[in-house]
């Protein structure tokens, strides 16, 4: 079964929807929706419904800190532009889409795969993994073979051995990485909707749960259309500014 695994979207309605059909092309058949999938952009409403509409056909949903901003107002240690990007998507979404951003769980276990939005240590306390030493104290903190998170908007891939030797690396695009048996490995697929490595294509991977291989994958789609968005819903030219220099 080959799985996506797709975060940080951002209510970008352009990148999310690339993705989709890029995944598809894959053969992809089941979705991992790692969190975050509004604040930022300009286009909530659309992907929380087509959020809804893949958990309603089987697919993982967790909770990130965006989303939960969005239902329970915005915190003090929020930056500006991400709290008017708060209070601007609350006053988007219909009371439906609120509530099922509330209901999402802050991880998800199935079989030997752990999916939270930020770390397996402290899921409600979005602590960012910026290194090693985040990832083994988020490996340690379970059991799971596998353990899949977003949050962080770069690609990385983490991995602990039986004897405690801990491991990390960049991946490149669309190379297939095997994952050995022996170790534990922790992904952060990077974002879909705001990627921060300063590559603009979209950021997501594929997880093939049979063969025990792991591919990242890049998208280029109509950054400037998304751009447009923000732009025209009023909010701060930073967040269009960005998505162009992926940054």
């Amino acid at each position: 079964m080959k799985i996506a695994l797709i975060s940080d979207i951002h209510s970008n309605a352009q990148a999310f929807a690339a993705v989709l059909e890029h995944a598809q092309a894959q053969g992809v058949s089941d979705y991992a929706l790692l969190g975050d999938f509004v604040g930022y952009g300009g286009d909530p409403a659309w992907v929380v419904d087509k959020v809804a509409e893949l958990v309603a056909r089987g697919a993982v949903a967790v909770m990130g800190n965006h989303d939960a901003a969005v239902v329970q107002g915005s915190s003090s240690t929020m930056r500006e532009d991400a709290r008017l990007a708060v209070e601007w998507t609350h006053s988007r979404l219909n009371p439906a889409q609120l509530e099922f951003l509330s209901k999402l769980p802050l991880s998800v276990t199935r079989e030997d795969r752990l999916y939270v939005h930020a770390n397996a240590f402290d899921p409600a306390g979005y602590e960012y993994i910026q290194g090693r030493l985040e990832a083994m104290r988020s490996l340690h903190a379970t059991e799971c073979r596998y353990t899949f998170c977003g949050h962080m908007h770069e690609p990385m891939l983490y991995h602990l051995s039986l004897t405690g030797k801990a491991g990390e690396f960049t991946p490149a695009e669309g190379v297939s990485i095997p994952l050995l048996p022996n170790r534990q490995w922790l992904t952060i697929p990077g974002s879909c909707g705001q990627p921060r490595d300063g590559n603009p294509a979209a950021c997501y991977a594929i997880f093939d749960s049979a063969a025990s291989e792991l591919s990242f994958q890049r998208v280029a789609y109509d950054a400037e259309a998304a751009a447009a968005q923000i732009r025209a819903a009023g909010l701060p030219e930073r967040l269009a500014a960005r998505l162009l220099q992926g940054e």
